[in-house]
């Protein structure tokens, strides 16, 4: 299943694991399981899933290098600094985020398995690709990075 790598864009990935949640939400029962305090955690992972986002992003800004997902080999710098300092994927990360906190707001235990698939699907056809190619691209620096900061969390 190597041909999925790269191909289809995480954010795209993300809209599809979102839509699914909401097929989902729309042919199960909704649990009123946490009144007030479900929409506070959807506010609080919503703003979290944000910061990691926008995070990411300006860090990339910064360091003056591509954003674009499915093209890793254009890769002109290393982003280390910022969030990168407390996850390697602080986009997906914040994506997964906003996926849960759309699982929280739909009340419905089973769109859970959205960011669920969405980490499984990124892991798999994103995230190991991205790094083998940027062990390709930056050799040592990115394994002393890799070993020093995890994957997710």
């Amino acid at each position: 299943m190597s041909w999925l790598e790269h191909k289809i864009p995480p954010p795209v990935v993300g809209a599809l694991c979102g839509l699914l949640m909401w097929g989902i939400s729309t042919q199960t029962v909704a649990i009123n399981w946490w009144g007030f305090t479900a929409q506070a955690i959807t506010g609080l992972l919503v703003l979290l899933g944000l910061f990691l986002d926008s995070g990411g992003l300006l860090s990339f800004i910064r360091s003056k290098t591509t954003i674009n997902p499915v093209k890793i080999e254009n890769a002109s710098a290393l982003v280390t600094g910022g969030v990168y300092r407390f996850t390697r994927n602080p986009m997906y990360l914040g994506m997964a985020l906003l996926l849960t906190a759309l699982a929280v707001w739909l009340q419905t235990p089973l769109a859970f398995v959205g960011p669920v698939l969405f980490v499984g699907y990124i892991t798999r056809f994103q995230i190991i690709p991205e790094e083998r190619a940027l062990q390709k691209l930056f050799g040592q620096e990115y394994l002393d990075y890799s070993q020093r900061v995890r994957r997710w969390l």
